[in-house]
């Protein structure tokens, strides 16, 4: 592959994008070519300006960037294929009515709360065997609010992929909030994670609308593997299926990743989202403070475990609190249960993880003729199972 021609004319292509262009990923179709062309973009970056918005997307040999057409080079001698650059949303508060902000539950008592879902799926009953020390969870989202009084001693380095040269703050709320449920650690006033020993590494690939491109959260889940984290955090999903976001996960997977993902706030009742579909992804939906399905999740065989997803209180921007629906909180208490096992049982492999997650959840069912069927997380019961086993 000419390498050099090959950036010229990319190089060419971003420079005539209008308004119409559209963000694209250009995969290579062996490893050798993408990286000579890696090789190349970085020497021709500082002659060729159009080059500059080129990432690499390292985990599934690509780039990304904005064509006005793919024709040119769809139609060349170049052994890539092209594929769009998709958006996706955070599985937030279903209803159109937004979340209750508050600043603190317990103001009288001056001492930690445990959130009703944290109690829900035994989580302190669990503490006594693990608080999810030394694992490293990266939570790819909107960013975290670093100065919340519950989050300091949880959050560690993170990453900005929407502004590289800023830290990763959260200008929405929904990434402090999963990292709260996964992993607050109490102040007098404040709330306990999941699991409170844990370590969150914050990737802000979403912007203040609560909206990422794919090429992002590749982009993110690249950070997560190349820093070695040990669990991936992904409350988002996207109705199509997109082969560049199937690599990656699969990629992370066999990296030892484990990828923890929403199902969807559709109520539908056989379909859950992509990432949630990958089989390499533990699927999550989400269960009401009475313990039933909750009526806006995604559901049916391709979940692996429901947890609690309704009115969940966690932390919030400024310090604050807020009461927040949906899937992607119900994934927020998933992945603390998988940093509990982790710390306990640091060689826990993905497929491990999700076989225990899926056999020692509390059953909904009440025919015990019917096959399986995705329980109820229960993370007392999947630590004596882990401490049974050693």
């Amino acid at each position: 592959m000419d390498a050099i021609n090959f950036l010229r004319q990319l190089h060419e292509e971003i420079g005539s994008a209008q308004g119409s262009a559209k963000k694209h990923i250009l995969h290579f179709r062996n490893l050798r070519d993408y990286r000579l062309c890696k090789v190349e973009l970085e020497r021709l970056k500082t002659s060729l300006s159009g080059l500059s918005s080129v990432q690499d997307l390292q985990i599934i040999h690509a780039f990304s960037c904005s064509l006005d057409s793919n024709q040119k080079l769809a139609e060349g001698q170049y052994p890539i294929y092209i594929e769009e650059d998709c958006k996706m949303k955070v599985h937030d508060n279903p209803s159109p009515k937004k979340g209750k902000q508050v600043h603190s539950l317990n103001q009288l008592v001056k001492s930690p709360v445990i959130p009703w879902g944290v109690g829900q799926i035994k989580a302190p009953e669990a503490w006594k065997q693990s608080l999810g020390n030394h694992v490293s969870i990266g939570v790819i989202d909107t960013g975290v609010d670093y100065n919340h009084p519950d989050l300091r001693q949880a959050v560690s380095r993170g990453v900005n992929l929407i502004h590289r040269h800023l830290l990763p703050f959260d200008d929405n709320g929904h990434g402090t909030h999963i990292s709260g449920t996964i992993a607050a650690a109490g102040s007098a006033n404040g709330i306990i994670g999941v699991a409170p020993r844990a370590n969150i590494h914050p990737v802000k690939a979403f912007d203040q609308n609560g909206s990422a491109y794919v090429s992002d959260i590749i982009a993110g889940i690249d950070w997560c593997v190349q820093n070695n984290l040990d669990v991936i955090n992904m409350s988002f999903g996207m109705k199509t299926y997109n082969k560049s976001l199937e690599l990656a996960v699969l990629n992370a997977y066999h990296a030892g990743k484990v990828i923890v993902a929403s199902s969807g706030n559709d109520g539908h009742k056989a379909a859950i989202d992509y990432p949630a579909r990958f089989p390499q992804v533990v699927s999550v939906g989400a269960m009401t403070k009475n313990n039933k399905i909750a009526i806006f999740s995604n559901r049916g065989r391709r979940i692996d475990v429901y947890a609690p997803g309704e009115r969940v209180y966690s932390a919030w921007l400024h310090g604050a609190y807020n009461e927040l629906s949906g899937t992607s909180m119900a994934t927020a208490h998933v992945s603390g249960v998988i940093a509990l096992m982790l710390s306990m049982r640091p060689r826990l492999a993905p497929l491990q993880i999700k076989t225990i997650l899926r056999r020692y959840s509390n059953s909904l069912s009440k025919n015990r003729k019917v096959r399986w069927q995705p329980g109820q997380l229960n993370a007392r019961r999947v630590l004596n199972a882990l401490n049974k086993d050693k």
